[in-house]
């Protein structure tokens, strides 16, 4: 996976800033499925927020641990939110790419 950049991280702040989490970790923990399911919504939208509704002393390590199960880059955690970004397979719906390389 690739590294980010100050600036890149900062472009895909400003994008992620309106997106609603679509995944919630709550009193299960992190399971298979919810990986699965982060992996699907990556390949999906690229840019994605998780919400920590429990575990949130543990979220730094849950989000890592995702990142790394998911091949996507943890952008950062506010509050209990983590925003995850995994470049699109296909170069044709990579919705990030033009911008990220400007912001190099």
């Amino acid at each position: 996976m690739i590294e980010l950049t100050s600036k890149q991280r900062k472009y895909l702040e400003k994008e992620a800033q309106p997106l609603s989490p679509l995944v919630l970790i709550g009193g299960a923990g992190l399971t298979d499925e919810q990986i699965k399911q982060i992996t699907t919504v990556l390949k999906d939208h690229e840019l994605i927020k998780v919400k920590f509704n429990e575990y949130k002393d543990e979220k730094k390590e849950l989000s890592s641990s995702i990142a790394s199960q998911t091949d996507s880059i943890l952008v950062r955690i506010i509050g209990n939110v983590a925003t995850f970004y995994r470049q699109s397979d296909n170069p044709e719906t990579r919705k990030y790419a033009k911008g990220l390389s400007k912001a190099k």
